[in-house]
């Protein structure tokens, strides 16, 4: 029974949990960090409240949690990105990210939107399908769209939530 060690089996399982979990973590600390520019304060900055409170759900440590906002101070080169495009049958998205280099999560992300047949969009193409309702987006109207086209969006929201330096994405549909 070559190749069926129930180490092998346990130590596969748990290098997926873990790469998973290493991602999950890495969005929450860089929202910490864009939240605790202004005020490091979580009292008096709620956008930071909320980012602590969604990483303490996910069990982050407190120790990586207390880095993220100390590093905010000396870590000035992270930048907030909203990316807009299309998706299949002319579904807004958007394109929420962190990123310390802006060239290269847009390249990123436009090669993944051109393999899911989605397509860049000139910035305020497609913001004006949302609204900013407490710093959250929400779609003004909701479009509909075929079977096809919502698996195929499913795919490319699960693909997009693979990048790293992807945080939240929006479609109206």
């Amino acid at each position: 029974m070559s190749g069926h060690s129930h180490w092998a089996g346990i130590k596969r399982k748990k290098g997926f949990t873990d790469q998973k979990r290493g991602q999950l973590f890495s969005k929450l600390l860089k929202a910490i960090s864009i939240a605790a520019r202004g005020e490091p304060n979580p009292q008096f900055n709620p956008q930071l409240k909320t980012a602590i409170e969604k990483a303490r759900e996910n069990q982050v440590p407190q120790d990586k949690i207390e880095t993220a906002t100390s590093r905010a101070s000396e870590d000035k080169n992270l930048e907030e990105l909203v990316i807009e495009s299309y998706g299949p049958e002319g579904t807004a998205i958007l394109i929420e990210a962190i990123t310390d280099n802006r060239n290269r999560t847009i390249a990123e992300i436009k090669k993944i939107l051109s393999d899911n047949g989605a397509k860049f969009a000139e910035a305020g193409s497609v913001r004006w399908t949302f609204e900013n309702i407490n710093g959250e987006w929400q779609p003004k109207f909701k479009q509909e769209i075929s079977a096809g086209a919502k698996e195929k969006i499913q795919n490319l929201i699960q693909e997009l939530e693979g990048h790293d330096d992807v945080q939240k994405i929006i479609t109206n549909s």
